[in-house]
């Protein structure tokens, strides 16, 4: 071998000791690097296992539970009943649910907004059983990350999108309820919902009813308070357009067996339609109501609810007085709230302050304070009732007189300068009275505060495109016309020719509903006065004996207003023995 070729071979030789060498040395600081990973995860997980381990003594101290949720299963559904953002807030996590039990996990257990989320829980699962358990810090960190895995939903519009175009089309198309029948049966779910709204404003129908049954499920109208069929659907799609319904009402779709309420907007051009939306858990899946708050009612005047003669100037005259208290009585549906508004509207003006307190607000009132009660946060009719009173209110609308407190703080601000308005539940304005004494209003506080009692109901109205004379009553019904009649009190200002009575009814056409359409009120208006003050203060008042004051004081009875107006050809008798008697 030359000598070229061995320093060649030292060189190479020398080269290759140096590579394993170096080789050896990085080998020696990878595994070096390696120990210190496994040292720090060791410590790592020894100090994790240490506050787990405090976190269970902590809870065996405050007699809890304790989980550790690091690798515990928790099911989407499970747990996004608890939002994200009230999860990272309180540091909660609900990680089993079942029919029968909901279990969450808690850093602090016994905070004030972990006690709330438990409230609320137990309103909206009352057939569930609500345990808390105590968990760590690390455990809600990991626990925490899960939500990154939930499907994101664009948020849902509480407003429902109903064109003028397509509402006028809609309305073209909708001649009749067959029409709207077979129309139903096509277009999507939205599309079909868009046709029940725009045929029940069409109808001018106040409340529409979706309602399930064994195999199908039912569209109702109630049209001039009547409730009528206008339509049927399979069983799938109802449950598909209830469930549209509580989306953009912002009800709870996965929650089917407790009732719920909510509220849509539906666009009308440049309008909006409030709907109140209930559901409620039946046999067959569902029933949702959707009332329909149309703006016309509370634009309604005073002097088009329908009162007439003595008792329209009455009950204007007594509006106008600075203070006291007036009443509406009747059953639900009866138009007091209508009457109450019309009052309102009579009344408002810039030098007045008026406020309102109601459950819920129906109408918004240009100009007035409106307040909603919420029994849920213990804002009830008397404690708003007082909060108003510090607001410096010439006229208060109390929505409705139902306990005894209520009653009381009513009749102390009629007595202090207030004008107070509100409703009773009662059979007629007689027996407005004796209900208050029922409640423990004292005789000598309700005397001077009472100014009048308002007792009403609606009747529907005879189509003026096919009114006839009405020849089908028997004589056994004209002789209780005659007889009721014939009571109208002398003082009330009201003359009938008995012998010349002549009533009408509608045959049916494409305008109306069976003969019938629109609805107007029928009223009795009992107005206090110094003779009927010193009976309520002298003896216990029946509401006999108020019916007998009511009489020889000239007020006339729901049903002889009723009847005086089917003489005039506004109503039918038949409509006004449905409804009063």
């Amino acid at each position: 071998m030359n000598s070229n070729n061995k320093d060649t071979y030292n060189n190479s030789e020398s080269s290759t000791t140096s590579e394993v060498s170096d080789a050896q040395e990085s080998h020696v600081e990878i595994s070096s690097d390696l120990t210190k990973q496994t040292l720090t995860r060791k410590m790592q997980d020894i100090e994790i296992q240490r506050k787990e381990e405090l976190t269970e003594e902590r809870g065996t101290q405050l007699g809890m539970h304790y989980i550790n949720l690091l690798g515990f299963p928790i099911g989407p559904e499970t747990l996004a009943v608890i939002p994200e953002k009230f999860a990272r807030q309180y540091r909660v996590i609900c990680f089993f649910k079942d029919e029968a039990q909901i279990r969450i996990a808690a850093l602090e257990p016994q905070d004030s907004g972990i006690q709330k989320i438990v409230s609320d829980f137990q309103k909206t699962f009352p057939l569930s059983h609500i345990e808390v358990y105590i968990f760590s810090e690390h455990s809600f960190e990991k626990a925490v990350e899960l939500y990154k895995a939930l499907p994101k939903f664009k948020p849902i519009s509480k407003e429902l999108a109903l064109d003028q175009a397509t509402l006028e089309r809609f309305q073209k198309e909708i001649t009749n309820f067959d029409i709207f029948q077979k129309r139903l049966q096509t277009g999507t779910v939205s599309e079909k919902l868009a046709l029940i709204i725009a045929a029940a404003i069409r109808a001018e129908s106040s409340d529409i009813h979706i309602q399930s049954e064994a195999n199908e499920g039912s569209i109702r109208f109630r049209i001039d308070g009547v409730l009528q069929i206008v339509g049927t659907l399979p069983k799938a799609v109802v449950t598909k357009l209830v469930n549209r319904i509580k989306s953009i009402a912002g009800l709870k779709i996965n929650i089917t067996d407790v009732p719920q309420d909510g509220r849509v907007t539906v666009e009308l051009g440049n309008e909006k339609l409030d709907v109140r939306v209930s559901s409620l858990p039946s046999a067959y899946g569902e029933s949702i109501v959707m009332r329909l708050l149309l703006a016309n009612i509370v634009h309604l005047s005073f002097q088009d609810l329908g009162l007439r003669g003595k008792a329209f100037d009455d009950l204007k005259r007594e509006i106008g007085r600075p203070n006291g208290m007036i009443l509406t009585t009747g059953p639900t549906g009866s138009g007091k709230t209508t009457t109450m508004y019309a009052m309102l509207r009579q009344l408002n003006k810039p030098e007045v302050k008026i406020v309102t307190l109601e459950d819920p607000i129906e109408y918004k009132l240009p100009g007035i304070t409106q307040s909603q009660v919420s029994y849920s946060k213990n804002y009830t009719f008397a404690k708003g009732l007082r909060a108003i009173l510090r607001q410096d209110p010439d006229i208060v609308m109390v929505g409705e007189i139902r306990d005894a407190e209520t009653a009381e703080i009513s009749v102390q601000a009629a007595l202090t300068g207030h004008l107070v308005l509100s409703t009773i539940h009662t059979n007629d304005a007689s027996g407005a009275v004796p209900r208050f004494l029922s409640m423990g209003v004292r005789p000598f506080l309700l005397a001077p505060a009472l100014n009048t009692i308002v007792g009403q109901r609606l009747v529907r109205k005879i189509c003026p495109h096919c009114k006839v004379p009405d020849d089908t009553l028997s004589e056994a019904t004209l002789e209780t016309v005659r007889s009721i009649i014939a009571d109208i009190p002398e003082s009330s200002q009201t003359r009938v020719d008995l012998s010349n009575m002549k009533f009408y009814h509608g045959k049916g056409c494409a305008q109306c509903h069976n003969g019938l359409r629109g609805r107007i009120g029928i009223f009795e208006v009992l107005i206090m006065n110094e003779n009927i003050e010193r009976v309520l203060l002298s003896e216990e008042v029946s509401e006999y004996r108020m019916k007998d004051l009511a009489h020889e004081y000239g007020m006339i009875t729901m049903v002889q207003d009723g009847l005086i107006k089917a003489l005039n050809g506004i109503t039918t008798v038949a409509e006004v023995f449905r409804v009063v008697q």
